[in-house]
């Protein structure tokens, strides 16, 4: 991801994703090098996670915070090693081959605030139950490392049911079926904030489905990551 401390508005944003996702389609078709799928989901991903960053700095600016003490890091992989009480079970070969080789973890975008690792934030243009079982292991696993962390799902759109796509409003319910996955993870609690209003529409590719990012589901975006990072101003 290209990094840059020039500030982006709202208004940037908004004109920034509706550039990119009224341009997939002719970007996917004239693409030689990857599948058509497969480009459009990479392309509305990236955007995704490009967003996030400015949102998360227009967050940090409106608290008032030091653009210094805020950083980005989508590369870092964090070792985690095998649990103790696993190792001490095995033969002394088996053991001193996985302590040699630890579990790289790590979600979408990393946020640090003095060098610190504060928030973690995975990005999806849309999320559905079985996709969310994979991100809450992932925060699990992170969460061993740096209990504290912020943990945060970030998508364009919800297809978990319920009332996750609703953006604008203020006391969600959600869904059964996401209620009980995340009961699994209790070190876990994940904030999930939905850019785009409507379900997610399945059967409908998402260049021909074009929504609009609305001024107020970004900026109440951005009210909630300002929730999240005011503690650390």
């Amino acid at each position: 991801m290209q990094k840059t401390d020039v500030l982006l508005t709202e208004f940037d944003l908004i004109h920034a994703y509706t550039r990119v996702m009224r341009g997939l389609e002719k970007e996917a078709t004239e693409s030689q090098d990857r599948a058509y799928g497969g480009l459009l989901r990479a392309k509305r991903g990236k955007i995704l996670e490009l967003m996030g960053v400015y949102m998360v700095k227009l967050a940090w600016k409106k608290l008032g915070g030091d653009p210094r003490r805020l950083s980005f890091n989508d590369t870092t992989r964090f070792a985690l090693p095998a649990h103790s009480d696993y190792l001490n079970k095995l033969p002394d070969l088996i053991k001193k081959s996985i302590q040699s080789k630890p579990l790289k973890v790590h979600v979408d975008l990393h946020v640090f605030i003095d060098k610190q690792l504060i928030m973690g934030i995975e990005c999806k243009s849309y999320t559905e139950n079985a996709m969310l079982k994979r991100i809450l292991v992932d925060f699990h696993l992170l969460k061993n490392l740096y209990p504290d962390i912020i943990c945060c799902l970030l998508q364009m759109e919800s297809q978990l049911g319920g009332d996750y796509s609703e953006p604008l409003k203020k006391e969600k319910i959600g869904s059964p079926s996401t209620h009980t996955l995340m009961s699994y993870f209790s070190n876990v609690e994940l904030y999930i904030i939905t850019l785009l209003q409507g379900e997610r529409k399945v059967d409908r590719p998402i260049y021909q489905y074009f929504k609009e990012l609305h001024k107020e589901c970004l900026d109440y975006a951005i009210e909630n990551f300002k929730k999240l990072l005011e503690p650390f101003v």
